[in-house]
């Protein structure tokens, strides 16, 4: 009997123990997750869009679509010298502009690349500092961030497309590579060989899995291949996008607590977004709101353009196909086929050239 009771005693000893394990850890637990959103939190830099551009703005959509304007800034500053070479003091352009359209039910979207070289009408803004700007005629898109920050960006290209910019992500060179590393790289194929002295990306015909920095050079390159312009360039940052989506969706992030962690710090780190997303929560919300939308549910095309009458290194809208473009995404249809049709070449999946062949002789004369 005094035997049974000293067993009962270690087991009630061992139950108490583990219970107050599990607690302890529960307690970590919880303790490292406030911590977490805490840290998260903090690194999230935003910009109060609304408060800047007030009430004079394209009508935000009532069917549930979105539109969101992404931007990659050109800024030297800070890592950015070293990845990218050159010095901008403390200016920037954007160096890369989207506008991803999220369709009602958040099964499919388009994304609208605007070349930087386009020419526009920008119109007046207020910087960060609260100085007015004035706009300008055939000024570059690219200089509305220069001039007047991320909400001069949005102000413009509303201006430009119709179409209210609901939110606002701006990501930089270094902070690009930091997310392509995170991920685990991305994985990309050329049918010809891409020498850019200036990036100095050299890849020979082939598939090729490419960390932070090459895919950098990669969505940057523009003189070493193709015809070197700005829309060959584009059309590989095209490709770029869809390999991080294919990436990014066979990494187990949610099996993964610990990639999971990394990736978000990295993440939220690397961008500037628009204050109604510049929280852990309203991040989470929007990636639920995407988690549908695959690279076969994501359609790419860049905005119609023709060369500027005005400067041969400079291009303006395709009218009507910019205007149909920008009505189809307002009334959330599909962008039109033959906008789809007619887009550019990626440089990248040319047609290798032939070698040339010896012309046939001519039959002996008898």
């Amino acid at each position: 009997m005094a035997e049974h009771k000293r067993v009962l005693t270690r087991r009630r000893k061992i139950l108490r123990a583990a219970a107050c394990a599990f607690a302890a850890l529960v307690v970590l637990g919880a303790g490292a997750a406030g911590y977490a959103y805490v840290k998260l939190n903090g690194n999230i830099k935003s910009v109060d869009i609304n408060a800047r551009l007030g009430d004079a703005r394209p009508p935000a959509a009532t069917d549930g679509s979105f539109n969101v304007l992404v931007l990659g800034s050109d800024s030297r500053n800070g890592e950015n010298g070293d990845l990218a070479g050159g010095d901008t003091g403390d200016t920037a352009r954007s160096d890369t502009a989207m506008v991803l359209h999220v369709n009602q039910d958040h099964s499919h979207a388009e994304v609208v690349s605007i070349p930087r070289d386009t020419l526009v009408t920008r119109p007046d803004c207020t910087d960060a500092g609260g100085k007015a700007v004035a706009g300008a005629k055939r000024a570059m898109y690219n200089s509305a961030f220069e001039a007047g920050g991320a909400a001069c960006a949005v102000k413009t290209t509303e201006q430009l497309t119709g179409l209210r910019m609901d939110h606002y992500v701006q990501i930089d060179f270094a902070g690009f590579a930091r997310v392509v590393d995170a991920i685990g790289g991305a994985t990309v194929s050329t049918t010809v060989a891409i020498h850019d002295k200036d990036s100095g990306l050299d890849l020979a015909p082939g598939e090729h899995h490419l960390d932070g920095q090459q895919s950098l050079a990669f969505v940057r390159t523009r003189h070493g291949v193709g015809d070197g312009s700005d829309l060959g360039r584009i059309e590989l940052q095209k490709q770029m996008v869809k390999s991080l989506l294919q990436q990014a969706g066979g990494i187990g992030l949610y099996s993964n607590p610990v990639k999971l962690w990394s990736i978000g710090d990295t993440m939220t780190r690397s961008i500037t977004t628009d204050s109604a997303l510049g929280s852990v929560n309203a991040l989470v919300g929007l990636v639920q709101e995407l988690k549908g939308i695959g690279p076969d549910q994501l359609g790419m095309v860049t905005l119609p353009v023709v060369t500027a009458p005005s400067d041969p290194n400079r291009v303006v809208e395709q009218q009507p196909q910019a205007d149909q473009l920008w009505a189809a995404l307002k009334a959330d249809q599909p962008v039109p086929q033959a906008i789809v049709s007619a887009q550019p070449e990626n440089p990248a999946r040319a047609a290798p050239t032939a070698a040339p062949t010896a012309p046939a002789k001519a039959p002996a004369r008898r």
